[in-house]
């Protein structure tokens, strides 16, 4: 009876921590997309430009104009800090570029 306690009580303890992460990351396209849409709006490099954000299992697309490069990269720094992002496909480009 021992050993099986003991046998059960490693199995729940050596699975505990792969549920938690589990649990971390299971946050939703739409919660991320939102996320990421209101912290760059209020990014003061970033805001006012017209910015398409899409996200499909945790990679967020973000396609659009920005007025500076400074405000092209933070777009991408700020987006990979929201919680649940897995990667992030910058396609922004210049309003100068043509």
């Amino acid at each position: 009876m021992l050993p099986r306690l003991i046998a059960v009580l490693l199995l729940v303890t050596l699975a505990m921590p792969m549920l938690v992460a589990q649990q971390k990351s299971a946050v939703s396209d739409d919660a991320i997309s939102d996320n990421v849409r209101q912290r760059l709006a209020s990014d003061a490099d970033v805001r006012g430009a017209a910015l398409d954000v899409t996200v499909k299992e945790g990679v967020v697309t973000i396609k659009g104009r920005v007025h500076t490069e400074k405000g092209r990269k933070k777009a991408t720094e700020i987006t990979k800090k929201v919680k649940g992002v897995v990667n992030v496909d910058n396609q922004l480009k210049l309003y100068s570029d043509k």
